[in-house]
């Protein structure tokens, strides 16, 4: 599920320093866990409380003392383009804003719904879009981050199916959103999909989206998220395909400002290791030899049989991951998360190759200067109460770490006092220098889950999302602006 600003601070000097301080926090949290005991001490901002938005008077989040928020982009609010609010708010990222005081952010929205139906869909009518039945794409959004005020929004790009997550683009010149599906005309789209799509910051206006094409070369497959190494221009990629091993990929662009202009796309092996399995029985801190191994079809045609990505990769010994999905790049390295790696499993039905879905594992990919690497599994959660089911990990610009938990488990559900009624409650945890997590926000409304964290690129403003329902308008998705004294805590 989403992708994050993260990178604005990720790959300034300043932001470098933030990402050490962070992997020394993850690091810390890795020993908490390891050791089966707390951190002492009083982690976090304080206890939650339930708080209404500044904006609207409505009782949504749980955050600590201090802390307010305002809510807006909520589905069903009519756009400037007459259009109203799609529903599945994902993915996000935050740019500057030509305006003094507003921040611009590009938001995906995951419509599940059939080919061409009207119920919540992205859709400018009569607009250029890479197939006439898709009903999801990306929405704009140009927000007073302290008053929640939208002076502008938008659709930005329609004609795609299922956009979860994605990532900034070479030089944070826009947004790249990812299909997370493999559906085509066999299930009766016009068009093939699983692709990613450019977004850019300033092309897009209200009533006129961007025409979407397909970045074919960047691979078919499920995708989630995607980082991109400024040094190199090589785009990373995570696919969030359930029940089945996934694979890591990279994609080494002709020229990383025209991803449309071609390239190689790989994916990840385990040097002297064909086919290994990362998903369990892994050591954290322990370094893996890497190198690439090429995908000769890219885009293939899955309607006639044709082998998959992640299939050509393991035929050619790449190596097995399960439910990858944020992805950034930070401190001269890529991390990303698998959603239900670990060798602590949580209760659900084994997959199809007999693999058990564990609480989740963090990775960390080290590029090497001969284009190969180091891969080292950074974290692993013990447990529900640890961490459950890591969708995005967010560095924060003083170095702290919030992650975006997205309840995986079927079988394992969680109950919260703040939050009666609600069996399978969704949270953002922060970890404390130590390394002990704490809640720092609750959705007390409805069982959705956050995505698209990320702060404004002063750094004042988290920006977060509640996806709503992927199929109807109820629960409707909402964009959140939460502010408070960061420097009074670890974020």
């Amino acid at each position: 599920m989403t992708q994050l600003d993260r990178r604005r601070f990720l790959t300034t000097a300043g932001g470098t320093v933030a990402a050490g301080l962070a992997m020394q926090t993850l690091g810390s949290h890795a020993a908490w866990a390891q050791a089966g005991r707390p951190h002492h001490g009083n982690p976090g901002y304080g206890p939650l409380r339930r708080t209404r938005a500044a904006n609207t008077g409505e009782e949504l989040l749980a955050v600590p003392a201090g802390f307010t928020y305002t809510v807006f982009g909520i589905t069903g609010d009519r756009m400037n383009d007459g259009q109203p609010t799609p529903i599945a708010h994902d993915g996000m990222a935050a740019f500057r804003s030509q305006r003094r005081g507003v921040v611009r952010l590009i938001r995906n929205h995951e419509v599940r719904n059939p080919p061409g139906s009207p119920t919540g869909r992205v859709h400018i009518p009569g607009s250029a879009r890479y197939d006439d039945l898709g009903v999801a794409g990306t929405t704009t959004v140009d927000v007073d981050p302290r008053s929640g005020r939208v002076l502008q929004h938008f659709v930005s790009l329609n004609g795609t199916i299922v956009n979860c997550a994605g990532g900034m683009m070479m030089g944070q010149r826009g947004w790249l959103t990812c299909e997370e599906t493999t559906a085509g005309p066999k299930q009766g789209w016009q068009q093939k999909h699983g692709y990613v799509y450019q977004v850019p910051l300033h092309g897009p206006r209200p009533g006129r989206p961007v025409n979407a094409q397909p970045v074919k070369a960047m691979g078919r497959f499920s995708h989630e998220a995607v980082a991109v190494d400024p040094r190199t221009g090589h785009v990373y990629e995570t696919e969030d395909d359930s029940g089945k091993p996934n694979g890591f990929f990279r994609y080494r662009p002709r020229n990383p400002y025209r991803l449309e202009a071609g390239g190689v796309l790989e994916m990840l092996k385990i040097v002297d290791r064909p086919g290994y399995d990362c998903r369990e029985g892994q050591r954290m801190g322990s370094q893996l030899p890497v190198e690439w191994v090429r995908i000769d079809d890219p885009d293939p045609d899955l309607e006639n049989g044709a082998a998959t990505c992640t299939q050509q990769g393991l035929a050619a010994g790449g190596a097995k991951f399960n439910r990858l999905e944020g992805c950034w790049y930070g401190d001269g390295s890529i991390y990303f998360n698998s959603t239900s790696g670990g060798d602590a499993k949580n209760g659900d039905a084994p997959n199809p190759d007999g693999f058990q879905e564990g609480y989740g594992q963090v990775w960390r990919y080290i590029p090497h200067r001969n284009g190969k690497g180091a891969l080292v599994m950074v974290y692993e959660s013990p447990g529900r109460k640890a961490l459950d089911s890591p969708d995005n990990l967010t560095f924060t610009p003083r170095g702290g770490i919030i992650l975006c938990e997205d309840d995986a488990s079927g079988a394992d559900e969680d109950t919260h006092p703040l939050a009666p009624g609600l069996s399978n409650v969704n949270r953002l945890i922060g970890l404390d220098p130590g390394g002990q997590p704490f809640e720092f926000a609750l959705n007390v409304t409805d069982d959705s889950e956050f995505a698209g964290a990320c702060f404004s690129p002063d750094g004042d403003t988290l920006f977060a999302n509640t996806l709503g329902s992927t199929n109807t308008v109820t629960p409707p998705g909402r964009t959140y602006a939460i502010h408070g004294p960061w420097r009074r805590g670890p974020l």
